[in-house]
Protein backbone atom coordinates (compact mmCIF):
# COMPACT_ATOMS: atom_id res chain seq x y z
CA UNK A 1 0.00 0.00 0.00
CA UNK A 2 1.43 3.51 -1.04
CA UNK A 3 1.18 5.83 1.62
CA UNK A 4 0.72 9.54 0.83
CA UNK A 5 2.05 12.30 2.66
CA UNK A 6 -0.07 14.42 4.90
CA UNK A 7 -1.66 17.48 3.89
CA UNK A 8 0.11 19.51 6.46
CA UNK A 9 3.50 17.88 5.47
CA UNK A 10 3.22 18.53 1.93
CA UNK A 11 2.65 22.45 2.90
CA UNK A 12 5.67 22.69 5.07
CA UNK A 13 8.06 20.94 2.12
CA UNK A 14 6.12 23.26 -0.10
CA UNK A 15 7.52 26.15 1.96
CA UNK A 16 10.81 25.33 2.69
CA UNK A 17 11.02 24.91 -1.11
CA UNK A 18 10.02 28.11 -2.11
CA UNK A 19 11.56 29.58 0.84
CA UNK A 20 14.75 30.84 -1.45
CA UNK A 21 12.10 31.94 -4.34
CA UNK A 22 10.71 34.49 -1.73
CA UNK A 23 14.22 35.52 -0.82
CA UNK A 24 15.49 35.87 -3.82
CA UNK A 25 12.36 37.98 -4.73
CA UNK A 26 12.62 40.39 -1.65
CA UNK A 27 16.51 40.86 -2.30
CA UNK A 28 15.32 42.29 -6.02
CA UNK A 29 12.60 44.61 -4.71
CA UNK A 30 15.15 45.74 -2.17
CA UNK A 31 18.01 46.05 -5.23
CA UNK A 32 16.49 49.30 -6.78
CA UNK A 33 16.50 51.13 -3.40
CA UNK A 34 20.13 49.95 -2.56
CA UNK A 35 21.30 51.23 -5.95
CA UNK A 36 19.62 54.40 -5.43
CA UNK A 37 21.28 54.75 -1.84
CA UNK A 38 24.68 53.98 -3.47
CA UNK A 39 24.01 56.52 -6.14
CA UNK A 40 23.09 59.25 -3.86
CA UNK A 41 26.26 58.49 -1.67
CA UNK A 42 28.31 58.99 -4.52
CA UNK A 43 26.77 61.75 -5.96
CA UNK A 44 27.52 63.85 -2.16
CA UNK A 45 30.71 62.27 -2.49
CA UNK A 46 31.71 64.10 -5.53
CA UNK A 47 29.86 67.39 -4.41
CA UNK A 48 32.02 67.48 -1.01
CA UNK A 49 35.37 66.58 -2.98
CA UNK A 50 34.40 69.32 -5.68
CA UNK A 51 33.98 71.51 -2.99
CA UNK A 52 37.41 70.71 -1.37
CA UNK A 53 38.65 71.15 -5.30
CA UNK A 54 37.47 74.62 -5.62
CA UNK A 55 37.96 75.79 -1.72
CA UNK A 56 41.72 74.68 -1.72
CA UNK A 57 42.58 76.71 -4.96
CA UNK A 58 40.36 79.90 -3.17
CA UNK A 59 42.82 79.53 -0.46
CA UNK A 60 45.39 80.06 -2.37
CA UNK A 61 44.26 82.92 -4.48
CA UNK A 62 43.31 84.79 -1.69
CA UNK A 63 46.54 84.42 -0.37
CA UNK A 64 48.64 85.23 -3.46
CA UNK A 65 46.12 88.00 -4.48
CA UNK A 66 46.86 89.54 -0.66
CA UNK A 67 50.81 89.08 -1.39
CA UNK A 68 50.57 90.87 -4.45
CA UNK A 69 48.96 93.80 -2.78
CA UNK A 70 51.30 93.99 -0.37
CA UNK A 71 53.96 94.18 -3.50
CA UNK A 72 55.32 90.91 -3.24
CA UNK A 73 54.32 89.49 -6.29
CA UNK A 74 54.59 91.22 -10.20
CA UNK A 75 51.44 92.17 -12.09
CA UNK A 76 51.41 89.81 -14.94
CA UNK A 77 52.69 87.07 -12.21
CA UNK A 78 49.57 86.79 -10.56
CA UNK A 79 47.32 86.76 -13.12
CA UNK A 80 48.49 83.12 -13.65
CA UNK A 81 46.55 81.82 -10.86
CA UNK A 82 44.00 83.83 -10.90
CA UNK A 83 43.27 82.66 -14.51
CA UNK A 84 43.85 79.34 -13.24
CA UNK A 85 41.51 79.44 -10.19
CA UNK A 86 39.13 81.79 -12.25
CA UNK A 87 38.70 78.50 -15.06
CA UNK A 88 38.86 75.48 -12.74
CA UNK A 89 35.68 77.09 -10.41
CA UNK A 90 34.07 77.98 -13.72
CA UNK A 91 34.08 74.76 -14.56
CA UNK A 92 32.65 73.03 -10.81
CA UNK A 93 30.09 75.64 -11.76
CA UNK A 94 28.56 74.05 -15.31
CA UNK A 95 29.23 70.86 -14.02
CA UNK A 96 26.60 71.28 -10.89
CA UNK A 97 24.95 73.80 -13.03
CA UNK A 98 24.30 71.47 -16.20
CA UNK A 99 25.98 68.50 -15.31
CA UNK A 100 23.95 64.91 -14.64
CA UNK A 101 21.60 65.37 -11.63
CA UNK A 102 21.52 68.77 -11.39
CA UNK A 103 18.63 70.30 -9.37
CA UNK A 104 17.57 73.81 -8.07
CA UNK A 105 20.30 73.15 -4.94
CA UNK A 106 23.10 72.91 -7.17
CA UNK A 107 21.84 75.01 -9.48
CA UNK A 108 21.73 78.22 -6.87
CA UNK A 109 25.34 76.70 -5.46
CA UNK A 110 26.66 76.96 -9.29
CA UNK A 111 25.22 80.57 -9.20
CA UNK A 112 26.85 81.80 -6.30
CA UNK A 113 30.49 80.23 -6.93
CA UNK A 114 30.52 82.11 -10.58
CA UNK A 115 30.10 85.35 -8.73
CA UNK A 116 33.76 84.28 -7.27
CA UNK A 117 34.97 82.79 -11.12
CA UNK A 118 33.94 86.31 -12.81
CA UNK A 119 36.12 88.26 -9.65
CA UNK A 120 39.49 86.08 -10.48
CA UNK A 121 39.00 85.70 -13.91
CA UNK A 122 38.58 89.80 -14.24
CA UNK A 123 40.93 90.77 -12.24
CA UNK A 124 42.95 88.42 -14.51
CA UNK A 125 42.03 90.52 -17.13
CA UNK A 126 43.08 93.74 -15.96
CA UNK A 127 46.37 92.87 -14.67
CA UNK A 128 47.33 91.45 -18.05
CA UNK A 129 45.73 94.86 -19.66
CA UNK A 130 46.10 97.67 -17.30
CA UNK A 131 42.74 98.44 -16.66
CA UNK A 132 41.98 100.60 -13.70
CA UNK A 133 39.82 98.10 -11.91
CA UNK A 134 36.71 100.53 -11.50
CA UNK A 135 34.31 97.86 -13.57
CA UNK A 136 35.76 94.93 -11.10
CA UNK A 137 35.51 97.39 -8.13
CA UNK A 138 31.59 98.08 -8.46
CA UNK A 139 31.26 93.91 -9.16
CA UNK A 140 32.54 93.57 -6.02
CA UNK A 141 30.22 95.86 -4.21
CA UNK A 142 27.30 93.28 -5.92
CA UNK A 143 29.10 90.51 -4.55
CA UNK A 144 29.22 91.95 -1.14
CA UNK A 145 25.66 92.70 -1.37
CA UNK A 146 24.67 89.23 -2.41
CA UNK A 147 26.69 87.35 -0.14
CA UNK A 148 25.06 89.06 2.66
CA UNK A 149 21.34 87.90 2.98
CA UNK A 150 23.10 84.26 2.23
CA UNK A 151 25.61 84.33 5.01
CA UNK A 152 22.09 85.52 7.35
CA UNK A 153 20.43 82.59 5.87
CA UNK A 154 23.00 80.18 6.28
CA UNK A 155 23.59 81.23 9.71
CA UNK A 156 19.82 80.97 10.37
CA UNK A 157 19.58 77.63 9.14
CA UNK A 158 23.32 76.00 10.87
CA UNK A 159 22.68 73.20 12.98
CA UNK A 160 26.46 72.24 12.74
CA UNK A 161 29.99 72.84 12.90
CA UNK A 162 29.84 73.27 8.75
CA UNK A 163 27.20 75.24 8.84
CA UNK A 164 28.38 78.06 10.84
CA UNK A 165 31.60 77.56 9.46
CA UNK A 166 30.28 78.41 6.10
CA UNK A 167 27.82 81.09 7.84
CA UNK A 168 30.73 82.85 8.80
CA UNK A 169 32.91 82.35 5.83
CA UNK A 170 29.82 84.37 2.94
CA UNK A 171 29.85 86.98 6.15
CA UNK A 172 33.56 86.95 5.45
CA UNK A 173 33.58 87.20 2.18
CA UNK A 174 31.08 90.20 2.08
CA UNK A 175 33.33 92.40 4.48
CA UNK A 176 36.61 91.41 1.81
CA UNK A 177 34.59 92.36 -1.53
CA UNK A 178 33.05 95.33 0.18
CA UNK A 179 36.96 96.10 0.92
CA UNK A 180 37.45 96.08 -2.93
CA UNK A 181 35.28 98.08 -4.03
CA UNK A 182 36.08 100.36 -1.32
CA UNK A 183 39.66 100.24 -3.01
CA UNK A 184 39.44 100.15 -6.33
CA UNK A 185 36.27 102.31 -6.94
CA UNK A 186 36.36 105.13 -3.57
CA UNK A 187 40.36 104.85 -3.68
CA UNK A 188 40.45 104.78 0.07
CA UNK A 189 43.67 103.90 1.82
CA UNK A 190 42.63 100.38 2.67
CA UNK A 191 45.08 98.18 0.78
CA UNK A 192 47.16 97.06 3.58
CA UNK A 193 44.04 96.10 5.62
CA UNK A 194 42.34 94.61 2.40
CA UNK A 195 45.54 92.30 1.95
CA UNK A 196 45.79 90.88 5.43
CA UNK A 197 41.96 90.29 5.43
CA UNK A 198 42.59 88.14 1.93
CA UNK A 199 45.41 85.87 3.33
CA UNK A 200 43.78 85.62 6.73
CA UNK A 201 40.39 84.21 4.59
CA UNK A 202 42.31 82.68 2.37
CA UNK A 203 43.56 80.31 5.29
CA UNK A 204 40.53 80.22 7.12
CA UNK A 205 37.57 79.99 4.48
CA UNK A 206 39.37 78.18 2.14
CA UNK A 207 43.09 76.53 1.86
CA UNK A 208 42.39 74.48 5.36
CA UNK A 209 38.36 73.55 4.94
CA UNK A 210 39.70 72.58 1.27
CA UNK A 211 42.45 70.41 2.39
CA UNK A 212 39.95 68.74 5.13
CA UNK A 213 37.35 68.25 2.68
CA UNK A 214 40.15 66.28 0.19
CA UNK A 215 41.50 64.56 3.09
CA UNK A 216 38.32 63.31 4.18
CA UNK A 217 38.95 64.39 7.30
CA UNK A 218 35.48 66.32 7.55
CA UNK A 219 32.42 66.44 5.42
Amino acid sequence: MIRLPQPDRMAQDMDFAMAPIRRTRKCEHRRPLVYKLRADYKARRECVMLLGLSLFYVGAVLILNGLWMLGRIGEREIAVINLFTGGLTLLVSLKLALGEGADAESIKAAALSLLFSLTYLWFAFNRLSAADGRGLGWFSLFVAITAVPVAIDTLSSASTLWGWWSGLSWAAWALLWLLFFVMLVLNKPVVRFTAAMAIAQGVFTGWLPGYLLLTGAIG
